[in-house]
């Protein structure tokens, strides 16, 4: 039932275990044994309040376990307006110790998600075309404070095609980004420094 009904997200936790935003399965699935020929997913988690998850989209671990993921609806056919979509909002979510903690129900397209090095503020990524932002808070505990829009792409949506999606971040604390144009490379006190033009619309990026 679902529009896109593969994976997204992939992180390895500290166990060596392959954490998977599975889109059309609307969970966080782990993958035990792998590589495998015949993988067994196991459910980390599907639902928030007894709703099924919209299809959850990246994800970010802290040091000591917590997984952050966003929940955008891009996995159903009519997205937000799908009779299979069970939440209203479109979320971003702490998951730690078996337990699932709502940290933002405002955001429009939650997507892309990173931590900062010292693990104190929050980064996401709002792929909507109408409000392309990236957002950061600062974490205190299970909740967010001190939210601020840290990149606006407003303007470079007008000119390059791409909205904001994944991100990650640099040894040096800058974040790169996905986004209008490309690659973003943007310091951490949100100055565009450049971006990695490969010539077509970019999704996701990583360092080894």
């Amino acid at each position: 039932n679902s529009a896109n009904g593969g994976a997204n997200g992939l992180i390895i936790n500290s166990k060596g275990e392959l954490i998977i935003c599975q889109h059309g399965d609307r969970r966080l699935a782990k993958l035990k044994d792998w590589p495998s020929k015949n993988p067994v997913f196991e459910t980390v988690i599907d639902n928030y309040n007894g709703n099924t998850l919209n299809s959850p989209n990246d994800l970010a671990l802290s040091k000591e376990g917590a997984i952050y993921f966003t929940d955008p609806p891009y996995g159903l056919k009519k997205q937000d307006f799908d009779s299979l979509k069970e939440i209203k909002f479109n979320g971003v979510y702490k998951f730690e110790n078996d337990e699932i903690k709502l940290l933002i129900n405002d955001l429009t397209r939650p997507n892309g998600i990173a931590l900062s090095k010292d693990e104190r503020l929050l980064y996401v990524a709002n792929s909507d075309k109408n409000l392309p932002i990236i957002k950061v808070y600062e974490i205190s505990k299970d909740t967010l404070i001190n939210e601020k829009i840290f990149f606006n792409g407003s303007e470079l949506i007008k000119k390059n095609k791409g909205l904001f999606d994944g991100l990650k971040i640099h040894s040096s604390g800058a974040i790169f980004a996905t986004g209008p144009g490309g690659v973003l490379i943007i310091d951490d006190n949100g100055n565009h420094l450049g971006t990695i033009n490969p010539g077509s619309r970019v999704a996701n990026c990583a360092f080894d």
